[in-house]
């Protein structure tokens, strides 16, 4: 019994990234792995000239880690930044973020945010 109740609750707290990366052919996918009352998990997976939306939180940091794929970050005031495998992203508080897949390869990157609720504010795509 004991052993069966262990494996449950590893279930909750492992996981896989192959097992959470699923993309839409049509717009960037987001797949949230996990959620609490206090933060959430999920990851981005944009196929190329794919797109996260320009946006911000009130009172959310959104940390972003990416994973694979090279694309184009917003920070806001229509400045861009490229970001590739590797780079972490902290968006704290009313900073805007977004990003677009600009590469041929399919990007994927990693998300945890709190604290929750977020709210989100969309912002200008211009």
């Amino acid at each position: 019994m004991e052993r069966k109740l262990n494996e449950a609750v590893l279930r909750k707290r492992f996981f896989k990234l192959d097992d959470i990366i699923k993309f839409d052919p049509d717009q960037g996918k987001k797949n949230i792995f996990y959620e609490t009352e206090k933060t959430a998990g999920a990851v981005w997976c944009l196929e190329p000239g794919q797109e996260i939306y320009k946006h911000s939180h009130t009172t959310s940091d959104d940390i972003w880690f990416v994973v694979e794929g090279t694309g184009t970050f917003y920070p806001g005031n229509g400045e861009e930044v490229e970001i590739t495998k590797g780079d972490i992203i902290v968006n704290y508080p009313g900073q805007q973020h977004g990003m677009c897949n600009t590469s041929n390869e399919r990007f994927i990157v990693f998300g945890i945010a709190g604290p929750l609720p977020m709210d989100l504010i969309l912002h200008d795509s211009k």
